[in-house]
C-alpha cells in the first residue's frame, strides 16, 4: 500500500556550474513527495529548468545528491530516469504527427510477438486501457496530426504512464491550453496524485500554480527562497519571492488617445491550402492609439495572418491598407518604411541575429536612417549611443553594447526585440506571443512598453496564446479559430474567460453582422 506524502524523490546541496563558469543552480535542496502536486517557479535564468534536467538525467550536477525511492541515483540519461519511474512532459511536444496516438504512446518499448515483430494490436489494446484507466477520451488509432492542443497534452502524459512513471514533471502545461482545456487538465491532475502520482508542476502562471499546487518552492538566481505550503502563501507574496519586488500589473489606467481612424485595415484576407483555406476571408481593422487583441489557440491561422500582413508570405485574396497606403504587395523593407513594426514570435530565429552584437541588433530595422547610414559608411559613434540610450531605458543586461546577442538570456533578447522596434516611431506595431516563455518580471516590463506606446498614439495588434494576457491588454478582441475570425469583443466588460474560450475551442460562433463591427465599427 502506499503511503501518501512520504518523500519519493530528494534533491540535497545540487549545485551546477557549467564549464564557461556560470552556476546555474547553487545549493540546492528541496523534497518531493508521494501524492503531491508540486510547483518550480522563478523566473527565466532561476535555475528551475536546470533543476529539472538534472532530475531527468538530461544534464549531469557538479556536487550534491539526488535520493529516490530512498536510494541515492546518478542518471546518466533520460533514459534511466524513465527506467527509474520519472517521465516529463516537454513544453514543446515530442510527438510525430503522422504516426497514431497508439505508436507514439508505445514508441521505444514496444510490444512484440515472436520476441521480432511489433504487436500493433496489443499496442492498441494496452494504451485504449491505459486511457480507460485514466478517463482520457482518446481514439488512439487517430493519428496525432488530427488532434487537438489539449489532446496531444494528454498523449505526452500517457506517454510516461505507458512507462510506469511515479514522477511525472510537467513543464508549461498550459501555455496553449483554453480554460476549458486547463480545467479538465487540473482535474486529471488531481486523480494522479490520489493514485499516488507526485506531479512536478512548472509554470509562469501564478494563478494557476496557486489553485493547483499543494507545496510550492521558490526559485531565484540559481538558489532556492524556499519551499511553501500553498496555503500560507497568497499570491502577491508569492510574486514578491519570485522577482524580489512587489508586481504592479495593473494596466487598467491608461490613457486612451484613439481618435478613431483606422492605421491598419486588413479585408477578406485568404490563404489557399489542399483540403481546406489557411486563412479564410479574415477582415478587422485596429485604429490610432488601441490594442486590438487576437485570441486562439495556437494553429488556427495566426501564424498565416501575421506573416500575411508583415510579408513574409504570400497571400492569394484580400487587400491590407497601413493608413491610407495599400501595402499589400510592399516588400518588408518598404511596410517598415511606411510605419509597420514587428515583434515576431520567435525571437531567437526571426527577432535577433545572435552572432551580431547587442547595438547591431538595436538598429537592424532602421539600419538606413539618416542619423546611422552616412552613405558610404555607418555611424558607429550615432549606433553606440543609440543602442546606450535603448540598453538603459528597457533595462537590458548586458556587458557592453558590443556583447554578442546570443549571450543575452531569453528576456533580454525579447527586451532588445521591443527596444528595437518601439525605437521605429510605427504607426502599427504587432507584436505576436511578446511574452511567450519569458519570466513574469520580463513579462511585466514587456507589457507596460506595449501600453507605452499604445498611450503615444500607436495602433498594435496583439496576437496571444495567453489568454490572460490577451484580456489584461486588449481594448477590442477577436477570436480565430480554423483560419477564421469567429467572435468580435467591441469591449471586455463582463467578458469571461470561459466566454471566450468555447469560441477558441469552435464551440461557438458569432454572426456575420456581428462579426463585421471588427473592420468597420469606429
Amino acid at each position: 500500500m502506499i503511503e501518501l506524502n512520504d518523500i519519493i524523490l530528494k534533491v540535497e546541496n545540487l549545485t551546477k556550474v557549467y564549464h564557461n563558469g556560470v552556476v546555474a543552480n547553487k545549493g540546492v535542496s528541496v523534497d518531493f513527495r508521494r501524492g503531491e502536486i508540486h510547483s518550480v517557479v522563478g523566473e527565466n535564468g532561476a535555475g528551475k529548468s536546470t533543476l529539472m534536467k538534472i532530475i531527468f538525467g538530461i544534464e549531469n550536477a557538479s556536487d550534491g545528491k539526488i535520493t529516490y525511492k530512498d536510494k541515492e541515483v546518478h542518471f546518466q540519461s533520460s533514459l534511466d530516469a524513465i527506467k527509474a519511474g520519472i517521465g516529463m512532459v516537454h513544453q514543446h511536444f515530442m510527438l510525430i504527427p503522422s504516426m497514431t496516438v497508439a505508436q507514439n504512446i508505445i514508441l521505444g518499448a514496444e510490444p512484440t510477438k515472436s520476441r521480432v515483430f511489433i504487436d500493433y494490436k496489443e499496442a492498441v489494446k494496452k494504451t485504449s486501457e491505459l486511457a480507460q484507466k485514466y478517463n482520457f477520451d482518446i481514439d488512439v488509432t487517430k493519428k496525432v496530426s488530427e488532434l487537438s492542443v489539449g489532446t496531444k497534452q494528454k498523449v505526452e502524459i500517457l506517454k510516461t504512464l505507458y512507462r510506469n512513471a511515479e514522477v511525472i514533471i510537467l513543464d508549461e502545461p498550459t501555455s496553449v491550453l483554453t480554460p476549458q482545456e486547463t480545467e479538465s487538465l487540473f482535474e486529471e491532475l488531481g486523480k494522479f496524485r490520489q493514485l499516488g502520482h507526485t506531479i512536478i508542476f512548472i509554470s509562469h502562471k501564478l494563478g494557476e500554480v496557486k489553485k493547483i499546487s499543494d507545496r510550492i518552492t521558490v526559485m531565484r538566481s540559481g538558489v532556492s527562497k524556499g519551499t511553501y505550503n500553498n496555503s500560507d502563501l497568497s499570491l502577491e507574496q508569492l510574486t514578491e519571492l519570485i522577482i524580489g519586488r512587489d508586481l504592479a500589473q495593473d494596466y487598467d489606467d491608461r490613457k486612451r488617445q484613439t481618435d478613431g481612424k483606422q492605421v491598419l485595415r486588413v479585408e477578406g484576407l485568404t490563404i489557399k491550402g489542399r483540403s481546406k483555406n489557411k486563412l479564410d476571408g479574415v477582415s478587422f481593422s485596429v485604429r490610432h492609439g488601441e490594442i486590438l487583441g487576437i485570441a486562439g489557440v495556437e494553429g488556427n491561422g495566426q501564424p498565416e495572418l501575421i506573416k500575411a500582413i508583415t510579408g513574409l508570405m504570400p497571400f492569394d485574396e484580400g487587400r491590407i491598407r497601413l493608413e491610407d497606403t495599400d501595402i499589400g504587395k510592399y516588400s518588408i523593407h518598404d511596410k517598415r518604411r511606411a510605419g509597420l513594426a514587428f515583434i515576431p514570435e520567435d525571437r531567437m530565429t526571426d527577432g535577433a541575429a545572435l552572432n551580431a552584437t547587442l547595438a547591431e541588433n538595436l538598429v537592424a530595422t532602421y539600419f538606413d536612417r539618416e542619423d546611422i547610414n552616412k552613405k558610404l559608411f555607418m555611424d558607429s559613434q550615432k549606433i553606440d549611443e543609440t543602442a546606450k540610450g535603448l540598453i538603459e531605458k528597457f533595462s537590458i543586461k548586458a556587458e557592453s553594447p558590443a556583447a554578442k546577442a546570443g549571450s543575452l538570456s531569453g528576456g533580454n533578447i525579447q527586451k532588445a526585440v521591443v527596444a528595437r522596434e518601439s525605437n521605429t516611431r510605427p504607426v502599427c506595431l504587432i507584436a505576436e506571443q511578446p511574452t511567450h516563455g519569458i519570466d513574469i518580471g520580463s513579462a511585466e516590463f514587456v507589457h507596460q512598453q506595449l501600453i507605452e506606446m499604445r498611450n503615444e498614439g500607436a495602433g498594435i495588434l496583439l496576437v496571444s496564446a495567453d489568454l490572460d494576457e490577451v484580456m489584461s491588454l486588449s481594448d477590442r478582441i477577436l477570436v480565430m479559430y480554423g483560419g477564421s475570425v469567429v467572435a468580435y469583443f467591441p469591449s471586455l466588460k463582463g467578458l469571461s474567460r470561459n466566454e471566450l474560450g468555447l469560441y477558441m475551442l469552435g464551440v461557438k460562433r458569432q454572426t456575420p453582422e456581428e462579426l463585421g463591427g471588427a473592420l468597420d465599427e469606429a
